[in-house]
């Protein structure tokens, strides 16, 4: 059984996992975009290396299926942890997680906008992940 903090935290992981996956596409376009020209006082034959640019175009069209596919993770662990926070029953308290798990704001900014103090901002973050973790309990006694 999953607790509240980790299943609300899930979407931060796979966001940091889509950013990287994103990272690592662009820097394979950068190579494969990389041209070398060799200057000589002789011409000299060349024969481009073709299956050296088809593996480059292989790993980017990998690496970008599977930033999609991490992509799709993203979209629908962020679906479930709304659909989650949204039966909690204190729309404060919902503004709170909603920020904090599903836009990955640090709660001291939360607390400043919402104008509440950072002592008050924690106690009504943990107050959620009890209520979260209330409702992941209903759902598991529900589905067993």
């Amino acid at each position: 059984m999953m607790n509240a903090k980790d299943f609300l935290s899930q979407a931060r992981i796979l966001d940091e996992q889509v950013q990287s996956k994103l990272m690592q596409v662009e820097a394979l376009k950068s190579m494969a975009c990389r041209v070398t020209t060799v200057y000589g006082a002789e011409p000299v034959a060349h024969t481009r290396n073709a299956s050296g640019m088809e593996d480059v175009i292989l790993r980017i069209t990998e690496a970008e299926e599977e930033l999609q596919r991490k992509i799709d993770e993203l979209v629908s662990a962020k679906l479930r942890i709304g659909l989650v926070i949204s039966r909690v029953e204190d729309p404060s308290i919902q503004l709170i997680l909603e920020k904090r798990y599903l836009e990955f704001q640090p709660l001291s900014k939360i607390g400043v906008k919402m104008k509440f103090t950072y002592r008050w901002t924690r106690e009504l973050h943990h107050r959620g992940l009890e209520a979260v973790q209330q409702i992941l309990d209903e759902e598991e006694n529900t589905s067993a």
